[in-house]
């Protein structure tokens, strides 16, 4: 394994892929990248799908109390969520260099899900720039789809394969890489009517999804979830998005947020605003914050999967839910 924990890499921000085939390479590649740091005394996260977690805890065995562990599929469930627990990791060991293990996308990913874990992977580069840690990122070449890996050499401006480092000739800039994202969104089955709202109807969009909800297979606890993520979009709709908007909600058999989940429902709210901060929600806003995101963030927190497409002709948000 490339030893990215050497004192040259810990001076800026390293954000390598790696390619990986099979059990033993994943083991070899990360678990070496995770003991190099732990000889160096440095704070360790390993945010990885829990099959995988279990396998580099048994191979990695004693002397790992200097890592933190967590299973991405709970973590990682929303990618919108994972950036802000990278720099909260950071945040908590400042004037260390940081070794981040993040694997946001793994087989059985939905497409929608791939879509913003992708974003999320073009924007670590710029929410990290400057700051001395490395998130080196695993992708199972054998088991993702080409497409998947070939994003990954335009989201990453190293890449680990073969024992061999690399500066990726793709490597792209963020915003090419979001924008490539902003793929149009596919229409629900089915009529789907719109409700329209404006200043003064905050209370008319709650009471719609407070009544709508109790039609679905939404627990309690769920469908006050729904309200409160689909009351702070129309907020913004109202304070940002030009001080109207539209929503309409379904409900799907198998809901966004990873295949096999079950039944779910989907919040859309289409406005006329734009996004002037591709990292907003994405990273915990300051408690003094006013206008810093902080209804986008709750979203994320609520939500098993955020949408995001930006136009000119304006905003659209996509919220999954399910029903467990």
């Amino acid at each position: 394994m490339i030893n990215l924990s050497a004192s040259g890499a810990s001076e800026a921000f390293v954000h390598p892929a790696l390619f990986y085939r099979g059990q033993a390479d994943y083991l070899a590649g990360v678990g070496g990248f995770v003991r190099t740091a732990l000889a160096a005394d440095e704070p360790v996260l390993v945010a990885v799908p829990g099959p995988r977690l279990d396998a580099l805890r048994e191979d990695l065995g004693a002397g790992t109390t200097g890592v933190t562990w967590t299973d991405m599929t709970q973590l990682g469930r929303n990618p919108g969520r994972i950036l802000a627990a990278l720099q909260d990791f950071a945040d908590r060991h400042a004037g260390r260099a940081a070794r981040i293990v993040g694997e946001p996308i793994w087989p059985g990913r939905s497409r929608a899900e791939v879509r913003e874990a992708t974003r999320h992977e073009a924007l670590i580069n710029t929410a990290f720039a400057g700051r001395p840690a490395t998130v080196l990122c695993p992708y199972d070449v054998l088991g993702l789809p080409a497409a998947v890996v070939s994003d990954a050499r335009r989201t990453h401006p190293t890449l680990l394969e073969d024992d061999k480092s690399l500066l990726s000739p793709e490597y792209a800039d963020a915003s090419a890489v979001c924008a490539d994202c902003d793929d149009p969104l596919p229409d629900p089955d089915g009529g789907t009517p719109w409700l329209s709202y404006t200043h003064g109807e905050l209370g008319e969009v709650r009471a719609f999804v407070e009544a709508w909800s109790h039609g679905t297979d939404l627990g309690a606890a769920r469908r006050g979830d729904l309200l409160l993520a689909v009351s702070e979009a129309a907020a913004n709709s109202l304070a940002h998005g030009g001080g109207s908007g539209a929503l309409r909600l379904w409900s799907t058999a198998e809901a966004g947020a990873g295949a096999g989940t079950g039944a779910g429902v989907v919040a859309e709210i289409r406005d006329g605003g734009h996004l002037a901060d591709p990292l907003a929600g994405r990273r915990r806003p300051a408690l003094a914050s006013v206008d810093g995101g902080r209804g986008l963030w709750m979203i994320h927190q609520l939500c098993d999967l955020v949408e995001i497409r930006a136009s000119d002709s304006g905003l659209t948000l996509r919220l999954h839910m399910t029903a467990s």
